[in-house]
């Protein structure tokens, strides 16, 4: 990729942990930034060697107790005016790195949004269930906050779309990723019990019931977005999203009977 200059000042924000098998991928998309800004929580694997290999990152380590806490850390550590805040395994399209090189200095916009693609095994899938997120902001303007096992940034001001994307590229081994799942959904199930009927989405609604989700999303991903055209990789994909509902089921389950 070659270099790049934009009028905007960018800093990208990044959290890791032990994620040696997608960051390289990350940053060889970030070699146009000045600055790239890590929040580690305490890697045990060869992240931290991978991310010494880029002399303009700058790693921060600090224990992780959520993730809205860590970006709001990290936002503490950046000077620039605008933010990239990315996931260790979310990989920039090269039409996205062109994109934000023709971005110039709006008063009138404070934040853009990015639709999203997400890859199996490296290739991009036909449709997600990912919706386009707000990744490049004023790092004044933004806050972020939990929202049960995710987090999301609020932002003051006027948003605006990009159009083209960033590719979720997890590649990570299946068992870390159902290790995480699991810890997701325990607090997702504590999200869905704590939080009063009328304030849930007709979504959380329905996950609650704990019988309807997971078969919505498998037939979701396989046909309304296409899965079944993308063959074994859109099979994946519907298998582990339908996956983790059933992880959600099972603990509210837990949570009730063990009343």
């Amino acid at each position: 990729m070659p270099s790049i200059t934009t009028e905007l000042e960018i800093t990208p924000l990044i959290l890791t942990y032990n994620e040696a098998p997608n960051i390289e991928r990350t940053l060889q998309k970030l070699t146009w930034a000045k600055q790239i800004v890590v929040i580690d929580s305490h890697s045990d694997d060869e992240t931290l060697k991978i991310l010494d290999a880029y002399p303009q990152v700058r790693v921060f380590q600090r224990k992780f107790d959520s993730f809205a806490e860590q970006c709001n850390y990290g936002l503490s550590k950046i000077e620039s005016d605008w933010v990239l805040s990315l996931d260790a395994d979310y990989r920039l399209s090269d039409e996205l790195v062109l994109q934000i090189k023709m971005l110039t200095e709006d008063p009138n916009i404070d934040g853009y949004r990015v639709p999203f693609q997400y890859c199996v095994f490296g290739k991009p899938l036909r449709g997600t269930l990912l919706p386009p997120r707000k990744v490049l902001y004023r790092r004044v303007k933004a806050r972020y906050q939990d929202d049960g096992h995710a987090h999301q940034v609020s932002i003051e001001g006027n948003l605006t779309m990009l159009s083209a994307s960033i590719y979720h590229d997890d590649r990570k081994p299946l068992t870390r990723w159902i290790w995480a799942q699991d810890r997701y959904m325990i607090i997702e199930a504590k999200k869905l019990i704590e939080t009063p009927e009328k304030e849930l989405s007709f979504g959380d609604r329905l996950r609650k019931t704990k019988i309807l989700a997971p078969f919505v999303i498998l037939v979701y991903c396989l046909f309304l977005k296409g899965g079944i055209l993308d063959g074994w990789r859109g099979w994946y994909y519907a298998f582990q999203r339908t996956f983790a509902e059933i992880l959600l089921s099972l603990h509210l389950l837990e949570a009730e009977l063990s009343r």
